[in-house]
């Protein structure tokens, strides 16, 4: 006898078929059970959905095989997996597939229960160690207790938040032996330190941690571990809001205001905005903390959706920096610091103190120029400009990876003469080393000055090294991107300087001065952490516009007055979060290509767009127009309506797939854009 079985494969949101296919299985299967199928001429591991539906046309073929001894995943899971392909117009397979990890998909039954018996721990989870919470941590977790709806945890920086999260988490699993934590923090590099604060407080056994950064069979064992519900606490990266947790009791999403939660590729999902559906669907209390919220978060919470909890106070008697700005209209031209800048830093090198000097831009130089003719290092595979490197002599694209030596004159004119254009932190480093040349510290040695960006860090363990020199007192001064602005406690730091912050004052894009004013506000709070030195804390902001609004609430450090300045701005404008946007963006060897299918299915779709209230812009280059050697284009959707325009996507979609002509590589719908 055998039982129809509905499966979900690994099928992208173009393809021609959507949803669950049908096989058939020697045995009842429950739903969320992992089966291997033939699809194709190859097997592939799927996902039971239910029961297939018999067709008399159709001979289905049998599911090759069971993993036995994993438990089906579970009806919050599946629950989660259906409303975010729903959401973001991708299919049920693709998304389903993708949130299990990659090694799970090679493994027959009896390597798997080989990796199950590796997944169980030793020792049982010791109990979280009682920690001395301060009036401010207390008053944040009593009224953490009797939030319903999201909570909002607004803290400044250093006012602990980490430390309510570790005794919520502690509350959750001592009140139920079977309770699981997702704690959520938006990049790789902050993972391990949060990792240590938990395995320490709750021992190594209950903590897991899910990120792009693990070996496969590191991301099979925390999965297996989470699924099995033997993993108390699972810390990650946005990945690990599909993690798999039968007792999952609390989610907490730290830096929720952080772009990095948001997936570019693939299923483009905001993972904060599906921790907060998935806590509503499956009873779990979630937890949204940041200095400077999102605007989308700050409205919930004026408008009473998300419970608002503020901790105004930083721990221990540590003090907020005080802002300085310099206004770099009155200082020579092509000045990287000014001289009140270098005074005071060399000033905290004189007294043995710490400054962090950053801009968001890695490389010795944006572009190399040649000063006789027009010639500049562009790409020849995309539409930006290869970046100068110094410290190895390449011309590199960030965008396709493309590298080349630098030439030796230039390859238009064949004159000697070239030379970088504009700063990055490489140049940073080595200017700000030349004007310190002079300068000791108190026990008569030479500066110590040490950058941290994505080449710096490049090797295993290199970003753990410097971080922890910074710590142990061997840096005087730090030179980073945004990697180091953010989420990491330096106790040493009095001062912190942003050199070129201007340019996303006048961005094309909306979203520009909220990003802005989060890095400059979370790069302050690595200043004035340790209580004796707080009184000497400055963050220093070397500008063009001194008299611009964001400046002014930023010397304040009033991130409500910025976000009511913002928020009025976008409802005039009917910009999200009172807005709601989705892109279709379009990829094919040539733009007319690109631009012809999105006109095509917009024009198909015209009179459905009109019945639903929503808009259809005109289908432009994106702003990267060519990566790699693919020209890429997009269409802006709009509506007042999120459910409309949910409609509209949901009927668009056939006409989007009907419409794909002969040379387009690949199209994708993005709901909830962060950048346009």
């Amino acid at each position: 006898m055998s039982f129809p079985v509905a499966v979900l494969v690994p099928t992208p949101a173009h393809a021609t078929v959507q949803g669950p296919l049908s096989y058939v299985a020697a045995q009842p299967l429950p739903a969320g059970t992992l089966v291997r199928v033939p699809l194709g001429r190859r097997d592939v591991l799927g996902v039971c959905w239910g029961e297939a539906q018999a067709d008399g046309d159709f001979e289905p073929r049998p599911v090759a095989g069971v993993l036995d001894g994993l438990p089906p995943l579970g009806t919050g899971w599946r629950r989660l997996v259906g409303f975010a392909a729903a959401y973001y117009q991708r299919g049920l397979g693709e998304v389903a597939l993708a949130a299990l990890p990659p090694q799970l998909r090679d493994l027959d039954a009896t390597q798997l229960a080989r990796r199950l018996k590796r997944a169980t721990p030793d020792r049982a989870p010791r109990p979280a160690d009682h920690q001395a919470p301060t009036p401010g941590q207390a008053a944040a977790l009593e009224a953490l207790a009797g939030a319903q709806a999201p909570a909002l945890l607004f803290g400044v920086t250093g006012s602990g938040k980490t430390e309510v999260y570790l005794q919520a988490v502690a509350r959750v699993l001592a009140d139920d032996a079977t309770a699981q934590a997702l704690v959520m923090v938006p990049e790789i590099n902050l993972t391990p330190q949060l990792q240590a604060r938990f395995a320490e407080r709750f021992g190594e056994d209950a903590v897991v941690a899910m990120h792009s950064g693990m070996t496969g069979p590191q991301r099979l064992r925390s999965w297996l571990a989470a699924h099995a519900g033997q993993a108390r606490i699972v810390l990650g990266t946005r990945m690990a809001v599909f993690a798999s947790l039968p007792g999952l009791r609390l989610i907490v999403v730290d830096e929720e205001h952080d772009p990095s939660y948001k997936q570019q590729e693939g299923a483009r999902y905001s993972a904060r905005d599906l921790a907060v559906w998935r806590g509503k669907a499956e009873g779990a209390q979630v937890v949204l903390g940041s200095a400077t919220p999102s605007l989308e978060s700050w409205l919930a919470s004026e408008r009473g959706r998300y419970r608002r909890i503020a901790m105004p106070e930083r721990v221990g008697e540590g003090a907020l920096p005080q802002v300085r700005l310099v206004d770099m209209n009155h200082q020579p031209p092509k000045t990287l610091f000014s001289p009140p800048l270098l005074d005071a830093i060399t000033q905290r090198i004189a007294r043995g103190e710490q400054s962090l000097v950053f801009l968001n831009r890695r490389g010795y130089a944006p572009v190399l120029a040649c000063s006789a003719c027009e010639w500049k290092s562009d790409c020849p595979n995309c539409s930006a400009f290869r970046v100068f490197h110094k410290i190895d002599r390449t011309l590199r694209c960030h965008h396709c990876g493309f590298t080349e030596r630098v030439p030796r004159a230039c390859p238009a004119c064949g004159n000697l003469d070239i030379a970088p254009l504009g700063r990055g932190t490489e140049r940073l480093e080595e200017h700000l080393a030349e004007l310190l040349a002079g300068t000791t510290r108190p026990d008569g040695g030479p500066v110590r000055i040490v950058r941290v960006d994505a080449d710096s860090t490049r090797g295993k363990g290199a970003l753990e090294a410097q971080l922890e020199r910074m710590h142990a007192g061997e840096v005087d001064v730090l030179v980073g991107t945004q990697m180091v602005a953010k989420g990491h406690d330096f106790r040493r730091i009095t001062l912190v300087a942003a050199v070129q912050p201007d340019s996303a004052l006048f961005s094309a894009d909306f979203r520009a001065p909220e990003r802005l004013f989060a890095l400059l506000m979370q790069a302050a709070g690595r200043a004035g952490r340790d209580a004796a030195q707080a009184h000497a804390a400055e963050m220093w902001v070397q500008t063009f516009n001194p008299t611009h609004p964001l400046f002014a609430a930023l010397r304040r450090h009033d991130y409500p007055a910025f976000a009511a300045q913002q928020l009025k701005e976008r409802e005039q404008a009917g910009m999200p979060p009172f807005g709601f946007q989705a892109l279709v963006r379009a990829e094919a060897r040539t733009q007319e290509v690109a631009q012809d299918f999105l006109r095509a299915a917009a024009e198909a779709g015209q009179a459905l767009a009109q019945a639903q209230g929503v808009t259809l812009y005109s289908a432009v280059p994106m702003g990267m127009q060519r990566v790699a050697n693919v020209e890429r284009a997009q269409l802006l959707v709009e509506s007042d309506s999120r459910a409309a325009l949910q409609r509209f996507l949901a009927a668009w979609q056939p006409v989007l797939r009907e419409h794909r002509p002969r040379g387009l590589i690949r199209w994708a719908v993005d709901v909830d854009p962060l950048a346009i």
